[in-house]
């Protein structure tokens, strides 16, 4: 008789859930609106960029409410959104899922669109394991980290 495989192994990132149909990423007015969304599109992701959708101008409760209603992922570089009552209540109470992005200093769109290409694997993995709202930062080396859920 074979043994049987152990219980308690570690699946592989293999055996996670297949991404689910219909992610859409939202890129922030803090990201632009033709680098960062169109490094993403090459990448074979579905984008909207935050001019695409909303006057430049939109407060950021709209369009994190709109957000939400359509469950897009939301990326930016707004690193102070955490700290803003009213931003973090309309993230939560839309069940927003966020990526910030961390990295310090002048950072070229090619750079801040190379990061966010190479996090899409563990940004897609926290999106299948945790259910929103959450915000999550991504570090310049591409490492996710759920912040708040």
């Amino acid at each position: 008789m074979a043994a049987s495989a152990s219980a308690s192994k570690k699946p592989s990132d293999a055996s996670l859930p297949s991404p689910l149909e219909g992610w859409v990423f939202f890129v922030d007015r803090s990201l632009g609106r033709r680098i960062v969304p169109g490094a993403l599109r090459k990448a074979n992701e579905v984008v909207h960029a935050h001019d695409e959708c909303f006057p430049q101008d939109a407060k950021d409760e709209i369009w994190l409410a709109e957000a939400g209603k359509q469950g897009w992922i939301v990326l930016t570089k707004d690193a102070r959104i955490r700290y803003r009552a009213n931003e973090m209540n309309a993230l939560m109470a839309a069940k927003v899922r966020a990526f910030v992005l961390t990295a310090r200093g002048d950072l070229s769109g090619q750079e801040i669109a190379a990061i966010f290409v190479k996090a899409l694997p563990r940004m897609k993995r926290l999106c299948a394991r945790t259910p929103p709202p959450f915000v999550a930062h991504v570090s310049r080396e591409g490492i996710v980290t759920l912040v708040r859920a």
